[in-house]
């Protein structure tokens, strides 16, 4: 089954055109198809579009928002609901083409397990364009997953991909980079962008500054997120060894200056060196702290979060698979732990006999 989530944020008019693209493709590609409209909070009417649009066609699975949560949050409650082994996420402004979705495909197939769309040739606003170009700079230079076009909203997924991340925020436009963390293969090819025909664009310059902010979030949890002290920490004892150098070098100087005949007494208090230490001993103090509050916080949530990523196990060995009555030993005792229920000795006793 191919999952298709779209989340909509008053796209009231763009949706029935956009059911009736995918149901073209899915008949052409011969695909079993599952549609999930997330509407965010919509204002429009885009939920009642929905519900009717559900109302007609079984395949169409509508969640509704109880406010504007993001795109991230209407994404992942979307992955949740999906029951394909393939997803694809796309915009529900019409500009995303569902034709290409066998293009995407045809890349999965390929051995990769991100395929996000590229938008050469873009029909957006100059100041919409401009700030996407500053961001994918960034997150591809920062990050080293190189794409042209981060956000774009046509993707294409394996399915045990959204089971590793976790979308909060809006980290959406950080699914490559996250799944290229855990060790996923992640490509790119170019897809079809399309004049808008309805509604207006929802992102513009305003957004960069919070793109800015949640790449150097990414940052942070890609490269220290299991081990915070190792940056905090390392710019915490920078700051406490300037700030003991400088005060050791002062101190040196204060006790020459008043056992050297001749040297001018030097008095500290007055001295502007002596608050720039003080200062740095303050900051990497605060860091260290921060560092060790940090890890105390990771080493407790660590324990309920996988921090590795398997992608397939050799068939277990036939003597360990203790599956029938032919494993006398093991059968009364493994049937009792996988019911959750203690293992008695008489159960073992008539088991073996």
């Amino acid at each position: 089954m191919l999952s298709v989530i779209i989340p909509a944020l008053n796209e009231s008019e763009s949706l029935p055109p956009l059911v009736r693209e995918l149901d073209a493709v899915a008949k052409t590609q011969g695909y079993n198809l599952q549609i999930i409209i997330v509407d965010d909070g919509s204002r429009d009417g885009t939920w009642p579009v929905i519900e009717s649009l559900a109302a007609a066609d079984a395949r169409i699975l509508g969640i509704r928002m109880r406010r504007t949560f993001g795109k991230a949050a209407a994404l992942s409650a979307g992955f949740h609901a999906a029951d394909g082994d393939r997803i694809v996420t796309m915009d529900a402004d019409l500009q995303d083409n569902p034709a290409e979705i066998a293009n995407l495909l045809a890349k999965l197939d390929e051995g990769f397990d991100v395929v996000s769309g590229w938008k050469r040739t873009r029909f957006d606003p100059w100041h919409k364009v401009l700030a996407s170009r500053i961001f994918n700079w960034l997150v591809s230079h920062l990050m080293g997953v190189h794409l042209h076009d981060h956000n774009c909203g046509l993707k294409a997924f394996r399915r045990e991909v959204m089971h590793e991340i976790r979308l909060y925020g809006e980290l959406h436009r950080f699914v490559p980079v996250l799944a290229a963390a855990k060790g996923f293969r992640v490509g790119e090819i170019v897809v079809q962008h399309r004049p808008r025909k309805f509604g207006k664009s929802k992102y513009g310059v305003s957004r960069l500054s919070k793109g800015l902010l949640d790449l150097l979030t990414v940052k942070f949890l890609v490269g220290y997120g299991q081990r915070p002290q190792h940056m905090l920490g390392t710019f915490g004892l920078a700051a406490f060894l300037l700030g003991g150098l400088g005060m050791a070098w002062m101190a040196g100087h204060w006790l020459l200056s008043r056992t050297i005949e001749g040297w001018t007494p030097v008095h500290l208090h007055e001295t502007a060196a002596l608050f720039y230490c003080l200062g740095l001993f303050i900051i990497g103090a605060q860091f260290l702290s921060v560092g060790l509050l940090g890890e105390m916080i990771a080493a407790h949530w660590i324990r309920d979060t996988d921090t590795y990523s398997i992608v397939e196990h050799t068939s277990p060995v036939a003597g360990d698979r203790r599956q029938g009555t032919g494993d006398s030993e093991a059968g009364a005792g493994d049937r009792e732990q996988a019911a959750g229920r203690p293992v008695s000795a008489a159960a073992l006793r008539a088991e073996v006999e």
